[in-house]
């Protein structure tokens, strides 16, 4: 049986999301796209409290994280993430519009696993989101963990 591949998808722009999930869809690359509007929504997700208490086990087997979010930032997500022994082995890629150096440095200073800018045309958007998930969802290899139900001791 084929265990279900999520994603989950971190941005506040209801226009990328649409399009990001319209793309993964139409190209049948997860099982399942989870959505968080902002960095709080997305550390619920992970730590499966308040909306997402009753979400199945298991961590996505990738995160698109966006910087600029309200409540909490995209770069304090991922410092949360790649500080905690149980989500550090999930890959984050920051998925932004920012083009800032620091940005860019602070974010693999955090252990990013990769920095993509969002293409302002909307078929090059819609490409950049097909070729990540092609490569997340279909070639690499996730961590122990992102599938299915969790082992005791698993990072």
């Amino acid at each position: 049986m084929t265990e279900a591949k999520k994603i989950l998808l971190v941005d506040d722009d209801v226009r990328d999301v649409e399009l990001a999930c319209a793309s993964l869809e139409e190209h049948n690359l997860a099982n399942e796209v989870a959505v968080a509007r902002d960095g709080a929504e997305a550390l619920d997700y992970l730590y499966r409290r308040g909306a997402f208490a009753d979400r199945s086990e298991g961590h996505p087997i990738v995160v698109f994280l966006d910087l600029k979010m309200p409540k909490i930032d995209g770069h304090e997500v991922l410092k949360q993430i790649k500080n905690d022994p149980n989500l550090k082995s999930i890959p984050v890629v920051v998925l932004t519009s920012s083009r800032e150096e620091q940005d860019l440095i602070s974010s693999y200073q955090h252990h990013a696993n990769a920095y993509v800018v969002k293409p302002v045309d909307f078929d090059c958007f819609v490409e950049v989101v097909q070729q990540l998930g092609l490569f997340w969802v279909l070639t690499n290899e996730p961590p122990p963990g992102c599938l299915g139900k969790q082992k005791n001791g698993a990072t």
